[in-house]
């Protein structure tokens, strides 16, 4: 059972539809500097893949892991890992500053390569990661947890790709996370390292925006991150919000916060909001406030009426089988690679607007 209260160790698992037989798709973990990391090997697992090795420089992050999946080798470098030969995809969750040069790595030797998000903190950064995949064909997957492993998230998008709510006009995101300072590591609270609030937890929204809008990129219009209350971290934004304009008209905007009260049962209590011309979808995605948790609600109104979904446990997290199957196949059923680099662009893009105007602020 996963922790609600812990978003940084938050790993659902699920009833997934295996796609590949044992052995036949191999997958190994390194850099386990987040706790995501078993989120990624869990749905991967959940749909098929078989666990062959683990890398890190940290024993007791090590022995944890190892301890967590018994089957699992550990090797005394990354370097094992990029070289063995039945290893098809590498997940890592590496400090955030670090993912886009161990992801190239793995391009260039011969592997998929799944991260953890933000999977940049530059641009410089996503332009060369997009080099890499255009030169060596393979793909740069991101976890973007807050959709693909979260069931009522995941059924918006297949009401709102059936046309249930018509053309989708507006998504609004509330994202607050707990914060839990004693626990995080020293980059945490490092902007170089980890990128700003916008580029971290934002890329989440924007992954979304962009799902539910059926959009292929967007115009920032407004950023702003602070630190509101949190002055003995003071490289930390403890709040951001941001908006967006899609290339088909849709508009977004986007709140995230580390300001999640201690009496709150789960880790956030996020929420979406997806207008569309034939009716509107509210996600409640971890908790029902005073009600189950953990729960993961679906409300729609459209014009047959008012209806409510209990979505935990339903889905069985489909992204994570259709990601083998397009390393396997060299599809792009589950995420275009476009698609993923553009939420992170976008992600940039908005904590650079939000440090534009704070610098002009102080001028």
């Amino acid at each position: 059972m996963t922790n609600i209260k812990d978003g940084a160790n938050y790993a659902p698992t699920g009833a997934a539809k295996r796609v590949v037989a044992e052995g036949e798709f191999g997958i190994a973990a390194a850099f386990l500097d987040h706790g995501h990391i078993y989120g990624q090997v869990n749905g991967l697992r959940d749909a098929g893949a078989t666990l062959r090795y683990v890398y890190d420089p940290d024993p007791d992050r090590l022995a944890a892991f190892s301890e967590r999946y018994p089957e699992v080798k550990a090797v005394d470098s990354f370097e094992a890992i990029l070289q063995a030969q039945d290893i098809h995809l590498v997940c890592a969750a590496a400090i955030p500053s670090e993912r886009a040069d161990i992801g190239i790595e793995v391009l260039r030797a011969g592997k998929h390569y799944f991260t953890d998000k933000a999977p940049f903190t530059t641009l410089e950064q996503l332009v060369r990661a997009k080099q890499c995949v255009a030169d060596t064909g393979l793909r740069y997957w991101v976890y973007y947890a807050e959709r693909i492993h979260n069931d009522a998230a995941w059924r918006a998008g297949e009401l709102v790709g059936s046309g249930a709510i018509g053309r989708v006009l507006q998504v609004l995101n509330i994202a607050p996370h707990r914060l839990n300072p004693g626990s995080r590591p020293e980059w945490f609270f490092e902007k170089s390292r980890y990128g700003g609030i916008l580029t971290d937890i934002g890329s989440h929204q924007v992954e979304q925006f962009l799902t539910y809008a059926n959009a292929t990129d967007a115009q920032v219009n407004f950023a702003r991150v602070e630190n509101f209350n949190n002055p003995g971290y003071p490289e930390l934004e403890d709040f951001g919000e941001f908006s967006m304009t899609a290339d088909n008209g849709a508009s977004f905007y986007s709140r995230v916060d580390w300001y999640t009260p201690d009496g709150l049962r789960t880790w956030g209590d996020g929420r979406t909001f997806i207008l569309g011309t034939e009716g509107s979808i509210e996600l409640r995605k971890y908790i029902d406030i005073t009600g189950a948790a953990p729960s993961s609600t679906l409300l729609l109104v459209d014009a047959a009426g008012e209806h409510r979904e209990e979505c935990l446990g339903q889905t069985g997290f489909p992204f994570f089988g259709q990601l083998i199957l397009d390393c396997v196949n060299r599809t792009e059923l589950a995420m275009t690679q476009n698609h993923i680099f553009k939420a992170a662009e976008l992600s940039l893009r908005a904590q650079q607007v939000a440090e534009q105007s704070a610098s002009k602020l102080g001028d």
